[in-house]
């Protein structure tokens, strides 16, 4: 089994004496934990280092943490760091201003640290089911698809289904975002709906890596649910390419999609051989897609 790094806490706190006295306290508790005094010094490090959680003072020296929060949230870097204010600010106003941008809590000072590490808990344990789902097409991404595929192995032979995107970055990159993210929920769509058509059954679907798609589906199922997502996945990408106009390299090369799938026997196939395969296909198209942007 995997082990898991501590979560690293980030204080952004200029009263020294609070800053050691959390610094240890949450050190002790097994996190990592590092501290700065002032706002600037917490946006730079923000963009240089991973952080799980930010505990951050609203009276700082140079910039007060309403700002801070603002440019973590203007930042599409940064956005998504979970932020508690430790103030000594009672007003009403001023909570109402920090949860208005989007910070998870708001403690005031004096506090009790027990309080904190139980707030702070529950944050990381939020937004860590949070991250197990894909921001765009709010699908489970590939830890939750392994925990399904240990529970089949355990059940008889079944079909892997991978339905692989390929050129999107090149499409990204003339289309933008917005674009780009709204082929990726197409083919999930397409697929969920594949699935409770043909399969009606509760199968697992999941992203592995950015750019693929795969699912379980009963042995005797594969065939006419790969027959289903393939027409539709054709009216489809024929319709995104026919709606915009691409340049000749572009369209060379295609915006478009592979399907792999093969039948697994529990009785010769281990959980981390599934997991190779997989990678071995997500890699494959990875390589294509870098080849591509860098001949665009």
């Amino acid at each position: 089994m995997e082990s898991t790094a501590p979560a690293k806490i980030l204080i952004v706190e200029d009263d020294i004496e609070i800053a050691e006295m959390l610094s240890a306290y949450f050190t002790v508790q097994g996190y990592q934990v590092i501290s700065v005094n002032w706002g600037e010094d917490c946006l730079r490090l923000c963009q240089n280092e991973a952080f799980d959680v930010i505990i951050l003072d609203i009276r700082l020296p140079d910039i007060d943490g309403f700002e801070v929060t603002r440019r973590l949230k203007d930042n599409r870097k940064t956005q998504d760091i979970p932020i508690i204010f430790l103030t000594e600010l009672r007003y009403r106003e001023d909570r109402l201003k920090g949860l208005a941008l989007g910070v998870e809590d708001y403690i005031t000072k004096p506090f009790d640290f027990q309080e904190l590490r139980l707030k702070i808990r529950n944050v990381l344990l939020r937004h860590r089911r949070y991250s197990l789902m894909n921001a765009v097409t709010g699908l489970p991404e590939r830890q939750l698809f392994t925990e399904n595929l240990e529970y089949h192995l355990t059940d008889g032979s079944f079909g892997v289904v991978m339905v692989q995107v390929c050129n999107l970055d090149s499409f990204r990159e003339m289309f933008g975002f917005i674009a780009a993210d709204e082929i990726l929920r197409t083919v999930a769509l397409i697929m969920k709906d594949s699935l409770e058509q043909h399969v009606n059954i509760d199968e697992a679907l999941a992203h592995w890596g950015r750019l693929n798609f795969v699912s379980t589906a009963p042995e005797e199922n594969v065939s006419s649910f790969i027959d289903d997502v393939q027409l539709r996945l054709s009216k489809s990408f024929d319709y995104f390419k026919n709606t915009r106009t691409f340049s000749n390299n572009i369209q060379d090369q295609g915006l478009g999609y592979q399907i792999h799938s093969w039948i697994v026997d529990p009785h010769k196939e281990s959980l981390q051989k599934i997991i190779n395969d997989l990678d071995h296909y997500s890699n494959q198209v990875e390589i294509e897609n870098n080849n591509r942007s860098t001949n665009v």
